[in-house]
């Protein structure tokens, strides 16, 4: 991977910013969920965040925004933690190329969902780490450890997010349900899906997102939060499961680990050198940030920051 200045990536993140809020075509917000309904779709932020503590950023970086699935990255790490290797006997590691709340593949699998960044694998992850444990100190701990990776202790739950997301979580209580009819939800189906959407309704801004990251670049000056062995199994997921049934795509485009939202946030990592966030509320028809993947694609591109090389 080519090494870039920063005046030259600050230029260029300033460029991309500029070309991103031309497009006149920006996909759908999450209009399934009304609190995400509201966003404006004119929004853009793109964040860089490097191992020295530098962050570099263009557009809204500075607004809060809905990190949705991203979440998954920080609950799977919680998870391996308190399990490792345990966690894979009830949620699988491959692609799903199916849709990210999909409950075909999970009826055909008896129950035991594709890889932990699909709803279904997400959730099951939750119910894991709630094992003897209440909500609230479930939640705690996501949110200290979002901080600790962050460095910022002003990162917090949108509640109204999460009462929004409670009310229109009919398909995601089916998976859990399900899965609880198949011996793999070990709490209280409602339990579990109330931690699952307030962990979803984790708000940060661009630059925060960019800085959590931090912990999966693997370098020094980087926080050092879970094992080394561990950041490659986690990055390994992101590129092939990170998009859901865009994963392919994302992968070809883009060439990095990278884990969306459907809140139009996605987080990227680049081994070694950087963590990324891009923010924009519109989404194509996977569920992903259609701006945010074509800002990515332009920095990575200008880079040459690809784990292909």
């Amino acid at each position: 991977m080519e090494a870039v200045n920063r005046a030259e990536l600050a230029g260029k993140l300033a460029e991309i910013e500029h070309r991103m809020r031309q497009a006149e075509v920006r996909g759908a917000v999450a209009s399934y969920i009304p609190e995400l309904a509201k966003v404006d779709p004119a929004r853009f932020a793109v964040a860089v965040a490097l191992p020295d503590g530098t962050v570099l950023q263009a557009g809204d970086a500075a607004t809060p925004f809905s990190i949705q699935s991203i979440s998954k990255v920080f609950t799977l790490a919680i998870a391996l933690g308190r399990l490792g290797d345990q966690l894979w006997s009830r949620v699988g590691r491959e692609p799903s190329g199916l849709a990210f709340n999909s409950i075909l593949q999970l009826e055909q699998e008896n129950g035991i969902p594709r890889n932990p960044f699909v709803n279904a694998g997400a959730i099951v992850v939750t119910d894991a780490i709630l094992a003897g444990h209440q909500p609230r100190a479930v939640l705690g701990e996501l949110l200290h450890f979002i901080r600790l990776a962050a460095g910022d202790d002003d990162i917090h739950i949108n509640r109204a997010v999460a009462v929004s997301e409670q009310a229109t979580a009919h398909r995601n209580i089916a998976l859990a349900e399900f899965m609880a009819a198949m011996g793999n939800l070990r709490n209280p189906s409602a339990l579990t899906i109330g931690t699952y959407v307030h962990q979803c309704a984790v708000e940060m801004t661009a630059i925060q997102l960019a800085r959590a990251g931090l912990f999966l670049v693997n370098a020094p000056g980087c926080p050092r939060l879970v094992a080394p062995a561990r950041i490659r199994r986690i990055n390994a997921l992101m590129m092939m499961c990170g998009h859901y049934d865009g994963s392919g795509e994302f992968a070809y485009r883009v060439g990095l680990p990278g884990k969306s939202g459907v809140g139009g946030g996605i987080l990227a990592i680049v081994p070694g050198r950087a963590s990324i966030a891009v923010w924009s509320p519109g989404l194509n028809t996977n569920g992903n940030s259609k701006l945010g993947t074509e800002a990515l694609e332009h920095l990575a591109r200008a880079t040459g920051w690809s784990v292909f090389g």
